[in-house]
């Protein structure tokens, strides 16, 4: 299992920026190994983070996104004490699932 997210989420005036560190090998299926044999491709494809069962963002990767992924974003009408989720999957069908709590 993945090591979890760290999600700092902060509100200020009308807007919540979440900055969030994904800890994942984002192996590309391009590199070789000492032996010259490829590895396997071994990435996040997808990316959802929720508030109060709202979809605030939603995105896609790929391989040529770098290991341990900073992902940060800003939405309106989060408040102090709200949670945001945060949730990815990737393509051998791993998910990890964090929250946070909007400070």
């Amino acid at each position: 299992m993945a090591d979890p997210m760290r999600i700092r989420a902060a509100v200020a005036g009308d807007e919540t920026t979440v900055r969030v560190l994904m800890s994942h090998i984002m192996e590309t299926g391009t590199r070789k190994d000492a032996s010259g044999a490829t590895i396997p491709a071994h990435h996040i494809k997808d990316v959802q983070a929720t508030h109060n069962g709202k979809v605030v963002l939603q995105a896609q990767f790929s391989g040529a996104v770098a290991q341990n992924p900073f992902l940060s974003f800003k939405f309106k009408g989060g408040a102090k004490g709200d949670k945001v989720v945060v949730k990815w999957t990737d393509n051998k069908g791993d998910t990890r699932t964090d929250e946070a709590v909007i400070s």
